[in-house]
């Protein structure tokens, strides 16, 4: 199929939607927007940010078509971009009933569907009948609310056929976005949860005062387990762990004062307990639900890593963060 020249849509209304959204209609005249709350597109419109996320980027409503209806967004759409969190992508998903296996979807979902430890590649490909070159992923060192601050980013557009890759790289490109394309579309969708992971375990130990000297021995051993999962599980030759997508990503997430991931982390390290720190937050972690799921899709894989199993015991097992990080700095290098 050719790469569509229609109506492109966002499909979710948090932070790093609003941020996409943002880099799209400095290079698109128009788009469509579903977000699920009809009394958030009302204060939308009416004040002309959203109301919840990002509040200090303006918008021109007129260029929005909003909907509280995915069916109407997809119906009236050829190119889908999906920017929900993780956890909510199947309550999103369940509603759609417009076929989708004709349209262009992007996923710029930091994340894996939960239960089915699928990629969202994967699933959109096998549930949804998505032709695997009609499937893109957006990823890299990008947080949502340097974007609206205009501050230079970087992303990488993901796709097995590079010139639609290209084609969603050039929609996303403007003064303060440049992209690059890959045709590792796996490599970029595993390195996006498990950054969260680290940045989890960077937290962590930030929240029990280890200093820079550890972050940076920590960091160095989270590339190289990241490394060591995609070299074993998605073989990719010409994969370079060193480019932005991959090490960028992960370093940004680990150190910045803007990363979820690792603000939760840091509440865990302090002694906040899983739930205390999640409703202290209000804002979603993707790695705490990232690291059950890369710890079940990893027992079929049975790679080496120390720090996703130090994270998952912590999390979910309730074993003192004390005794997790212990036993890593005595096995890093």
């Amino acid at each position: 199929m050719a790469f569509p020249q229609g109506k492109l849509a966002i499909m979710g209304g948090g932070s790093w939607a609003t941020a996409i959204a943002k880099i799209l209609l400095s290079t698109e005249d128009s788009i469509n927007w579903y977000m699920r709350r009809e009394d958030r597109i009302a204060e939308f419109k009416r004040l002309g940010h959203n109301p919840a996320y990002l509040p200090s980027v303006q918008f021109d409503v007129n260029r929005i078509n909003f909907s509280s209806d995915i069916n109407e967004v997809a119906e009236i759409s050829e190119v889908l971009l999906f920017v929900t969190p993780s956890p909510y992508f199947k309550s999103h998903m369940k509603k759609l009933k417009v076929k989708i296996k004709d349209k262009f979807v992007v996923s710029a979902i930091k994340g894996i569907v939960p239960d089915d430890n699928l990629l969202m590649s994967d699933y959109f490909h096998r549930f949804y009948g998505v032709p695997v070159e009609n499937i893109s992923v957006v990823a890299g060192p990008c947080h949502a609310e340097e974007v609206a601050m205009e501050r230079l980013s970087y992303l990488t557009v993901g796709c097995q056929d590079i010139e639609n890759a290209k084609m969603i790289a050039r929609k996303l490109t403007n003064s303060y976005v440049k992209t690059s394309v890959s045709q590792d579309v796996a490599g970029i969708e595993f390195s996006s949860v498990l950054k969260n992971v680290y940045a989890i375990a960077a937290g962590i130990c930030s929240g029990m005062k280890y200093g820079d000297n550890f972050q940076a021995v920590l960091m160095s051993n989270a590339i190289q387990e990241m490394n060591n999962f995609l070299a074993l599980t998605r073989p990719m030759p010409t994969r370079a762990v060193n480019d932005s997508v991959y090490l960028g990503d992960l370093l940004v997430t680990c150190y910045s004062n803007f990363s979820r991931n690792r603000i939760f982390g840091t509440m865990i390290g302090k002694g906040y307990s899983v739930k205390a720190a999640q409703l202290e937050m209000e804002m979603i972690a993707e790695g705490y639900y990232g690291t059950k799921c890369m710890k079940e899709v990893n027992e079929h894989y049975r790679v080496n890593m120390p720090i996703l199993n130090a994270v998952y015991n912590i999390l979910y097992e309730q074993i003192s963060p004390v005794i997790e990080i212990k036993l890593l700095t005595d096995s890093f290098k």
